[in-house]
């Protein structure tokens, strides 16, 4: 596997005073997704026959390449469940690593929408300027039950000392977003890092996907930076019914939450948090509410 780390020596300066060392920084590389498909449209192909298409370039740190183009291409709609894919393979390319994906001979997409929809979610804006028609073609595969699961306050308060104490990558550079998987206790089921926070969301739901452990309607997401409206699709694509964050949430991604009955909590720090959408799942005695 990769590095995700790399040293570089650096001069640090303090008041007047230089000195020499190395430090860490954390790894950004380029890697192309190609999808082997069947146009819609065109007669079922055998895998051999079907021409490999690029769908696009993503900057993202080596590591869990597979995780990542599957979480993409799931967030993305073109597959709907770990049974659409054959066989995912990395490999190296002209333009570095690559992962080639395969899909089922009765796995159809639209190759011009694909192309089009990867080539917004790889930029660093996630999906600005991405059409309101896309968005809600990309809505929960089946709504989420309401009220479930509910968690104590408690929880939701350490929830960010949990993720910041399983970066491991982060621990020695500072310089990555992080997004993990909790259940409603609090208990740690998975963490992926990397200097894309929409890679790193995508890494995590592909893990869980290829696993077999979506959809889980216990589950909990909890993301390093902010709530924006792409990673709240990205949950809402996966059947999440929490997402926490350490930093705020957009307008749209509240509005987005809402419109689908999920709870979004944000500024999850420093003992407290906000509840932005879906209130109801936050275990608050009724007393203490105001």
């Amino acid at each position: 596997m990769p590095s995700s780390t790399t040293t570089v020596s650096i001069r640090t300066i303090t008041g007047e005073t230089a000195s020499d060392a190395e430090d860490l920084l954390a790894v950004e590389e380029p890697l192309e997704i190609v999808v082997v498909a069947r146009p819609r449209g065109a007669l079922p192909l055998a895998p051999q026959e079907r021409a490999p298409r690029r769908l696009g370039i993503t900057m993202r740190t080596p590591g869990n390449d597979r995780e990542l183009a599957i979480g993409l291409l799931f967030a993305e709609g073109v597959i709907s469940r770990a049974a659409d894919v054959v066989a995912v393979d990395e490999d190296r390319g002209p333009s570095g690593d690559l992962v080639r994906v395969t899909l089922g001979a009765d796995v159809a997409i639209d190759l011009g929408r694909t192309e089009r929809a990867l080539a917004v979610a790889s930029a660093s804006c996630g999906v600005c300027g991405k059409a309101s028609i896309d968005v809600a073609s990309l809505a929960p595969p089946s709504p989420l039950a309401r009220g479930v699961p509910r968690i104590a306050p408690a929880v939701v308060h350490g929830l960010a000392a949990r993720l910041r104490g399983a970066q491991a990558v982060f621990g020695r550079t500072g310089g990555l977003h992080a997004a993990a998987l909790f259940d409603a206790g609090g208990a740690l089921a998975d963490l992926r890092e990397d200097v894309g926070r929409h890679n790193a969301v995508d890494k995590l739901i592909g893990a869980a996907l290829l696993a077999g452990r979506l959809p889980d309607p216990g589950a909990v997401l909890m993301v390093s930076g902010r709530a924006g409206f792409e990673l709240v699709q990205k949950a809402l694509r996966a059947s999440i019914p929490v997402m926490v964050a350490v930093g705020a949430p957009s307008s749209l991604a509240a509005e987005l939450a809402s419109a689908h009955g999920m709870t979004l909590v944000g500024f999850a720090r420093d003992g407290r948090f906000n509840v932005y959408a879906g209130r109801e799942r936050v275990a608050v005695p009724a007393e203490a509410a105001s």
